[in-house]
């Protein structure tokens, strides 16, 4: 005769697992925010960016952003030279335009 499976503990152990990839998948974006220099700008800022990229529907604008994402990790030496420049014009404005650096860098 077989053993019944015990569907709670597999439950349990499969909510376990979408709690620990969950913790993961945050830790990786925290991680993201700070070697991108994102984390120099105020929260405010940084939502309102996240936002508008999330309302852009401009393809050509969103492949630009996909071209810069995927520059940003071939590149080998990402927290020296070039974070100035990201932090300073990493923002982009509701039409994708890069940010002015007024205000970009003020204190959380």
């Amino acid at each position: 005769m077989r053993k019944p499976r015990d569907y709670d503990s597999e439950l349990r152990a499969l909510d376990d697992k979408a709690k620990k990839l969950r913790s993961a998948r945050r830790t990786q974006l925290g991680t993201l925010v700070i070697s991108t220099g994102a984390d120099a700008v105020s929260i405010e800022e940084l939502t309102g960016v996240l936002l508008s990229a999330v309302d852009t529907k401009d393809a050509a604008i969103r492949e630009e952003w996909r071209h810069r994402g995927a520059a940003f990790f071939q590149t080998s030496g990402r927290g020296s030279a070039g974070k100035a420049g990201r932090v300073a014009n990493g923002g982009a404005t509701r039409d994708g335009r890069a940010a002015s650096a007024a205000g970009d860098t003020k204190p959380q």
